[in-house]
């Protein structure tokens, strides 16, 4: 929060010196208010329970594989004992697999998220930009991100820097 209120201070101090128009939303706020974005995150949540849920009921099995085999060990000749262990790692194996395919970084989870959210997001988003520009606004800050999410490309000095450090003509 502190770092957010920093950034806020040095945004409005720097529009206070070169005149520029800046605004602060909160999109947390707004996408709440949203009803297809609360159905979409309600959604998101009913999936990732039963996704959860399957995980567990796995490691449980597994818990009991690892229990029965404890159990069983001293009985076990060596190569009914190494089976019984390769069951087990197996099984290890599989619940990280199954981990990583529905929470992983390209998992179920993951897909759902941009087909159920991204397009309300890129709403607000296409929103706020028509706003920005038809207010002649030149940053606009959220909140809830504490990151800036329109800036007028009018502004950007990125090809100025680069030109002035040779690496562009």
């Amino acid at each position: 929060m502190k770092k957010i209120l920093i950034t806020l201070l040095a945004l409005f101090t720097l529009s206070a010196v070169y005149a520029q128009k800046i605004m602060y939303l909160d999109s947390e706020y707004m996408l709440n208010k949203i009803p297809a974005y609360k159905e979409a995150q309600k959604q998101l949540d009913n999936l990732t329970k039963q996704w959860q849920a399957e995980i567990e009921e796995q490691m449980a099995a597994l818990k009991a594989m690892n229990n029965q085999f404890q159990v069983d060990k001293m009985l076990l000749s060596n190569d009914m004992r190494v089976k019984r262990e390769q069951d087990i790692a197996t099984k290890e194996k599989e619940i990280r697999e199954l981990q990583r395919k529905r929470f992983g970084p390209e998992g179920d989870r993951f897909k759902r998220e941009q087909e159920l959210i991204k397009p309300i997001q890129d709403e607000l988003y296409n929103a706020v930009k028509e706003t920005a520009q038809a207010q002649n606004y030149n940053f606009i800050f959220d909140v809830a991100t504490g990151k800036i999410i329109y800036s007028d490309p009018k502004l950007d000095v990125s090809d100025a820097i680069l030109k002035r450090m040779g690496y562009i003509k």
